[in-house]
């Protein structure tokens, strides 16, 4: 049975036979008669988006990737915000003006109130910034902050960054702002979004409209947002109308909602990427010739076309071709099966034994294959790379846990496969400061070039745009020519819903998502 259909059929029989009891029993609780019963427009929404994994379980945007959640669902908003060109839009705050290359004054909306009723002033997103930049583990370095001053409704900042990029990072979801005020009860996070939190555990969030929103009364009376991480249990939830939306559904089940009345289908391209990077601690992965042989055993456009049906686009670097980031003319390992066994074989690498696999020395050359769950693509991915690097000679041990992160912090793997969106501020740096310097937060495998902290030096002190995507260009192809990362595929993301709800729509950034015009 080939990969794609194994791919489509993955857990089918198992979810038919724990269906009923999932949907009913766990995951919505009778949600549609109720609602009829009360009249209520509650909106239910069904994710793959939400937990543990993609360490945003909870509305907190001082932790971890928390501010995704919050900003996703209505419950906090950022003083400026993208619209789908990925340009700087005023929010929280309506204007601003650069005092110099570094300083940017940004004037807080008024009558503006967090969902408690308290006003929304400049020293109070002051204070919320003191606190994120005291707990959080990306935004200090990020944004670069080096001094705020407030006065009335005026928030000055200088950065270390140019005030260009800044402005970009105050849209990133850690910057959404809370009142830091008073200590939150329950998880309940106080912001200034068109919803309340009422309800958050690591599986759901329950949702109610705030009816003192500035922007407006939202339409909808509130909203339930719940984890659903088997992509054939999604799917069925949504025919049955237990759900009213679904993000994260199996590519394979798309064709079940096109072309009819019943459902719409919003979606859009990302810089959302499937990477694969390797652990520099791992003996076997020192080896850049074992590096770029698995880079060549990845075949990029079977996954995007065929195991995403079309859903994804096969990636060389970072960012998708078909952004300005994305505009760079970079060469990387394409695959080629004896090409990659010809590399091995020059490294000396042998089959000695005559298992079919190479060895070393002695040793058997077997990658460590760690990934996660939540992302239904992940798996598939590493089904697919067990296949053809088997081919190769190397063998694939494949780890696909929702707890990976114990894994990552005992360092045994040889190679973590994640998604990850590489511009969500539409900013270059973001990427590179995540997951490429030596300290960076995500960097997990410890690579290391002394070239890359040096172009980042001279970016953080760039602000001619050409002079800057001339330094991501040399970043990115020093990345690709150490073999360190493997950039497989971007992608699309689809939200589907029932016809009836309108105004829910896909955004580049992945992260704008309910707001006072979703309607039922």
């Amino acid at each position: 049975m080939g990969l794609q259909r194994r791919a489509q059929l993955h857990g089918f029989w198992r979810s038919m036979i724990i269906m009923m009891c999932v949907i009913i029993g766990v995951l919505i609780g009778g949600c549609g008669s109720n609602d009829t019963a009360t009249g209520s427009k509650i909106l239910h929404y069904g994710t793959t988006a939400y937990g543990p994994a993609m360490e945003n379980a909870g509305l907190n945007p001082h932790e971890s990737y928390q501010g995704w959640s919050a900003v996703r669902y209505g419950v906090a908003e950022t003083l400026v915000r993208f619209n789908d060109a990925m340009e700087v839009k005023p929010w929280l705050a309506d204007s601003w003006q650069f005092v110099d290359a570094h300083t940017v004054k940004l004037h807080i909306r008024d009558k503006v109130t967090f969902s408690n009723g308290k006003p929304l002033t400049a020293e109070a997103v002051k204070a919320n910034f003191e606190d994120l930049l005291a707990v959080h583990n990306r935004a200090p370095k990020d944004l670069g902050i080096q001094a705020m001053q407030a006065d009335g409704q005026y928030l000055t900042i200088r950065s270390a960054n140019p005030a260009t990029v800044l402005l970009t990072y105050l849209a990133d979801p850690y910057s959404a702002i809370i009142d830091v005020s008073e200590k939150p009860k329950d998880g309940l996070y106080i912001g200034t979004g068109p919803f309340k939190a009422t309800k958050v555990t690591e599986k759901s969030v329950s949702l109610v409209r705030n009816d003192s929103y500035w922007g407006g009364k939202p339409k909808l009376d509130g909203a339930e947002v719940v984890r659903i991480t088997e992509g054939d249990t999604l799917t069925m939830a949504l025919q049955k109308g237990d759900i009213d939306v679904a993000q994260g559904l199996p590519y394979s089940s798309l064709d079940l909602f096109k072309d009819t009345k019943a459902y719409t289908i919003s979606s859009m391209p990302t810089s959302r990427v499937y990477q694969v990077a390797f652990n520099f601690d791992s003996p076997a992965m020192q080896d850049k010739a074992v590096r770029e042989a698995i880079a060549m055993s990845i075949d990029k456009t079977q996954f995007a076309d065929v195991l995403l049906k079309g859903n994804g686009l096969a990636a060389v670097g970072p960012f998708p071709s078909n952004t300005a980031l994305g505009h760079m003319k970079l060469t990387a390992p394409v695959y080629n099966i004896e090409a990659a066994k010809k590399l091995l074989a020059d490294a000396g690498y042998r089959d000695t034994d005559g298992d079919g696999y190479v060895d070393k020395n002695g040793r058997p050359l077997t990658v460590r294959w760690l990934t996660y769950t939540s992302r239904q693509e992940l798996p598939v991915l590493a089904e697919a790379a067990q296949a053809t690097l088997k081919e190769v000679g190397i063998k694939v041990e494949v780890n696909a846990t929702d707890a990976y992160r114990s894994v990552l912090k005992q360092g045994n793997y040889d190679v973590f496969a994640k998604a990850f969106v590489t511009a969500p501020t539409g900013e270059g740096s973001y990427y590179f400061k995540t997951n490429v310097l030596a300290d960076a937060v995500d960097n997990v495998g410890h690579y290391n070039n002394p070239r890359i902290q040096e172009l980042m030096a001279q970016l953080d002190q760039t602000t001619e745009p050409a002079v800057r995507q001339a330094i991501f260009q040399e970043m990115t192809q020093t990345v690709l020519d150490d073999a360190a990362f493997i950039y497989v595929a971007h992608l699309k993301m689809n939200l589907v819903m029932k016809h009836k709800v309108v105004n829910f729509k896909a955004s580049p950034t992945d992260y704008y998502e309910l707001n006072k015009d979703v309607d039922m």
